[in-house]
């Protein structure tokens, strides 16, 4: 070590509970007894100009002492004079190869010593923790929150102006000596100055402060039997309970069991537990580190919503709500052309005028929360993930408004009008065709299967809408056609395209939500019948959502203070209803 060192003060501490409530135990960094590491300016590791001097570390019982010196860059020059002028005056560790175990870190390698602005951090506290477990992380940053010393003139002697104590250095020796030692391990003395016993002073401690004394005590217990703490066989493990009897464990041979059962493919906990009972450890599972979240914020359980922007995204919009569509018949026999016999009087056309009108309705989600439970919910932003499922849910909503009916019974008061939004499913036939397959009572998959293609391309013919349209079912529809075979036992159809080419459709949509939707019509000459929807056919450029300014999605937030509680609305008003005569074809089963 240098004889000449610009200041000094503790690196890291042992025994102190660190905010995050792991604890440094001694002897965590003996590696680093008398090696020296880079100073660096809080913790820059970015630039070489970040260094500003090096630190010679000692490990002492209380933690490891650095002696640093400052180089004469620019940074180190300016690090001195705030350091003279109490500026700064705490430092802190970067380490790695920390281990850990029951919030106890056990070993690490100290990889440079910073100067600190710590002046806000009183206290412990560990950051930059990467993962927890038994390998703690990769790298982490361990603040004291302990000042750091100036060396005076004289070589031999460090003095801090706020202290009547003293560091000695000596040019001959390798030993440090710290004039606090001897005021802090003279044990001797039944009393401080203040009079209080030993006893009295432990009595006054919060649990936190007894916990890591027993700590010191167990390592120190542990140094004195001789065990070798260092080596992965014989790790200890010193459990400190306020409940048990003798308050401190330490079992060698248990650890050896473990790690031998660890290294044949047995998991770590469940090892432990295998030999708990055979060293009368009770309650185990208390050395284990707390589980950490692998999804934060929680991930949704929801229903496939990927057909929702398909459909959507495709309909036609118009800025205005309120909607009128007329149309001519222009199909009966009365409408068409006739030719003319001399002195024949002339016939007039005769067809039927047509027209309904669609209204807006409001459909919105609300939510609401208690602002206290905002405020504690630290882990991710809770409003942001409000916002994403109410909007997502919303959307949800709308679209199978449009296409299927919300599926709510009349009677609902959360019923969204039909004669506002009108399902492509439940249209009049004007609109929608409705095509009905009649199943046998023994018919298969494969036999169903095909008659769904069959009537589908049979009903292809009475389509009057836009372009080429797309097929919307259930995966299990599309799974049974997907897996059609010819008598060879061959599959007809290789893939999803495949299948939409034989119905004569440009795509194929699965929609979880269209899966065991039934309901009772009349179905021809079979009279009333409960029908199974299969699926429907339709382009969704057929259909219109209109929204007069100011009816789009919005958001709205308000806070009521009555009752402290943080409210959310999303809201739209709009209308939505097919726009073009036989646009759509829908196709429903029922069971002879």
């Amino acid at each position: 070590m240098d004889s000449k060192y610009d200041f000094s003060g503790w690196a890291t501490k042992f025994g102190v509970r660190c905010s995050d409530g792991r604890t440094i135990w001694p002897g965590a960094f003996n590696d680093n007894d008398g090696g020296r590491v880079p100073l660096v300016w809080n913790h820059d590791h970015t630039s070489p100009e970040a260094v500003i001097g090096h630190a010679d570390l000692v490990s002492k019982k209380d933690g490891v002492y650095a002696y640093c010196s400052l180089n004469d860059t620019d940074l180190g020059k300016t690090s001195r004079i705030l350091i003279e002028h109490g500026d700064v005056n705490s430092l802190s560790i970067c380490a790695n190869k920390l281990q850990e175990s029951s919030g106890n870190v056990t070993h690490g390698l100290i990889r440079e010593v910073s100067l600190v602005l710590a002046g806000a951090n009183p206290g412990a506290y560990i950051e930059n923790v990467i993962e927890h477990g038994e390998e703690l992380c990769d790298c982490a940053i361990i603040y004291s929150g302990e000042d750091i010393q100036l060396a005076s003139n004289d070589d031999s002697e460090i003095e801090h102006s706020d202290s009547d104590d003293s560091v000695k250095h000596s040019d001959s020796s390798d030993s440090i000596e710290h004039s606090d030692e001897s005021k802090d391990t003279n044990v001797a003395n039944d009393s401080d100055d203040n009079g209080k016993t030993v006893r009295d002073v432990y009595n006054s401690m919060t649990d936190e402060q007894k916990d890591a004394v027993a700590l010191i005590v167990g390592q120190a217990i542990a140094e004195a039997t001789g065990e070798d703490s260092d080596k992965d066989d014989d790790m200890k493990h010193n459990v400190f309970e306020n409940d048990n009897d003798g308050g401190y464990i330490c079992h060698a041979d248990l650890m050896k069991d473990v790690m031998q059962d660890v290294r044949q493919g047995v998991n770590f906990e469940e090892a432990v537990l295998q030999h708990a009972d055979d060293y009368g450890i009770q309650d185990i599972e208390t050395l284990f580190p707390e589980p950490t979240d692998l999804n934060m914020p929680p991930e949704y359980i929801k229903r496939d919503d990927s057909w929702v922007s398909q459909f959507m995204n495709n309909v036609h919009h118009t800025p205005y709500s309120r909607i009128r569509s007329r149309f001519a018949d222009i199909t009966e026999d009365e409408a068409r052309a006739r030719g003319y016999i001399k002195g024949k009087l002339k016939k007039e056309e005769v067809f039927t005028v047509l027209k309904r009108v669609t209204t807006p309705a409001t459909i919105y989600k609300k939510q609401k929360f208690d602002r206290d439970d905002l405020i504690d919910i630290t882990d991710f932003d809770v409003i942001a993930m409000i916002r994403q499922e109410m909007r997502m849910m919303l959307d949800e909503e709308i679209a199978r408004a449009c296409l299927l009916g919300d599926g709510r019974s009349s009677a609902s008061d959360d019923k969204i009008s039909e004669d506002h939004i009108r399902p492509v499913w439940t249209d009049d036939d004007l609109f929608t065709i409705k095509t009905f397959i009649k199943y046998g009572t023994a018919d298969t998959a494969d036999q169903k299967a095909r008659s769904l293609i069959r009537a589908m391309i049979k009903a292809r013919k009475n389509y009057k809408g836009s372009g080429n349209p797309t097929f919307w079912t259930t995966e299990d529809v599309l799974t049974d056609c997907l897996l059609i075979e010819d008598t060879t036992g061959r599959r007809l159809y290789n893939d999803v395209s495949d299948v939409a080419r034989a119905m004569r459709v440009s795509n194929i949509v699965t929609v979880e939500l269209m899966e065991d939707i039934k309901h009772t019509v009349n179905v021809g000459a079979d009279g009333t019948k409960e029908t199974e929807l299969l699926g429907i056919m339709v382009n969704p450029r057929d259909y219109n959502v209109g929204t007069d300014k100011g009816g789009a999605i919005q958001m709205y937030d308000a806070f009521d203070i009555d009752y402290n509680q943080q409210k959310y609305l999303l809201e739209t008003r709009m209308s939505g209803a097919l726009i073009k005569p036989y646009s759509a074809i829908s196709v429903e089963a029922y069971t002879a």
